[in-house]
């Protein structure tokens, strides 16, 4: 019978050999927590209340920022190893988990070191130390096949997933078709979609996308599925890179969603994972991308107001990132856009603030200091000049949570 104190110190030791956080829970309660990296307050507690509900003995639990949580239930007990990624986060990512955890301005930078000091670990890596400790505990030997994974973080991922759209999806990925329409055509299409970052023709595109019939490329239909999957990754990472999307960030986003859909075992999840993937890379280059055939410059000023949207950002900050003149470049974006600068810099900020008033229950004080404004009421103002209504009766009109 293994005593509490000796889960105390296996915790620990676990801690120091991996580099990350672990916590153990008793009945949802924290009963001990150990960190050789001292945080403001735990990212965790973004996501206690959904990992906590997985109930398999080991599993792992992905946050919507794409780091992963080491899961093991064990008799009365729940160790919890993480957060990690195989990829280190942006600043603005982080500065984004610092908000919803509600840390102070004045803390952000401390909490940004504490994030970039964890050790990053490929998820199987994460899953195989969990198999020798559940080993050690139980004297139980699994393998990375054998852990069953929820994706409890689905339903929560996108509102617009809806069963029917899941459905049809799964009979184009085993190849149910007449043959009537050109896969190719279709492939083109949707790699065209994410690359212009049209969200909107995207989704209409899903609704009723045309029935292929895809190549075997495995023998069996759930690798089938996974091996399709994959594919389509790299072709939706590839097509977002050819629109713009910065080439770290696009193939990191490929390696998390192509790590969960190695770890699903059924194909609507991988159904439902593909759709995800496939909008979300159109939506992040929709955010970067202005008009239909934006220059170089456009793109690059884009990505810079993307990576920095909780600060104060001046035309000068983005003249001195791309190495032009403030002049010269204010006067080539407005030539090639018919906008200026600061109004760009704006809407893609109320754009964020928009998505933040309908998925969070953040004050405006918070969200308008979070986007570099110098007060709520300059936030009210701005926001009502690009929106035509106040943050209040935008988010009466559209709150979701």
């Amino acid at each position: 019978m293994i005593k509490t104190s000796d889960l105390n110190y296996l915790c620990t030791n676990l801690g120091n050999l991996s580099g990350l956080p672990v916590r153990m829970y008793s009945k949802s309660k924290e009963v001990f927590y150990y960190s050789i990296i001292k945080f403001i307050k735990d990212p965790f507690e973004l996501d206690k209340n959904k990992a906590l509900n997985l109930k398999d003995k080991i599993t792992y639990y992905q946050s919507d920022f794409y780091y992963y949580y080491g899961i093991i239930n064990y008799k009365n007990y729940c160790i919890v190893v993480g957060p990690t990624r195989q990829f280190p986060n942006s600043k603005q990512e982080i500065k984004s988990i610092g908000f919803a955890l509600g840390i102070a301005k004045s803390e952000t930078d401390e909490f940004i070191t504490s994030m970039e000091s964890l050790v990053q670990l490929p998820l199987m890596s994460l899953l195989q130390i969990l198999n020798m400790i559940y080993f050690a505990l139980t004297g139980e030997k699994t393998s990375l096949e054998s852990i069953s994974i929820r994706e409890s973080t689905q339903a929560l991922l996108k509102e617009e997933i809806e069963k029917e759209e899941a459905n049809r999806t799964v009979d184009i990925l085993e190849g149910k078709s007449n043959g009537a329409y050109n896969a190719l055509d279709t492939e083109n299409r949707l790699v065209d979609m994410i690359m212009r970052g049209d969200t909107s023709a995207l989704k209409k595109f899903m609704e009723n996308i045309p029935n292929v019939r895809s190549g075997i490329i495995a023998q069996e239909q759930l690798r089938q599925n996974k091996n399709i999957f994959i594919v389509t990754a790299t072709l939706a990472s590839r097509a977002a890179i050819r629109g713009g999307m910065d080439v770290t960030s696009a193939l990191a986003l490929s390696d998390s969603y192509i790590q969960r859909c190695e770890l699903a075992n059924d194909i609507e999840t991988i159904t439902n994972l593909n759709y995800l993937m496939v909008l979300d890379y159109a939506e992040r280059v929709e955010k970067i991308r202005f008009g239909n055939n934006p220059s170089k410059l456009v793109i690059d000023v884009s990505n810079y107001i993307q990576s920095h949207l909780s600060e104060a950002i001046k035309t000068s900050d983005i003249a001195n990132a791309l190495y032009m003149g403030r002049s010269r470049l204010s006067t080539n974006f407005k030539n090639q856009t018919g906008m200026n600068i600061s109004d760009y810099i704006m809407i893609q900020k109320i754009d964020e603030a928009k998505r933040l008033l309908r998925y969070s229950d953040k004050s405006f004080l918070a969200i308008s200091m979070y986007l570099g404004f110098s007060s709520q009421s300059h936030f009210t103002k701005v926001f009502k000049k690009y929106v035509e209504t106040t943050p209040f009766e935008y988010r009466q009109l559209h709150k979701h949570y």
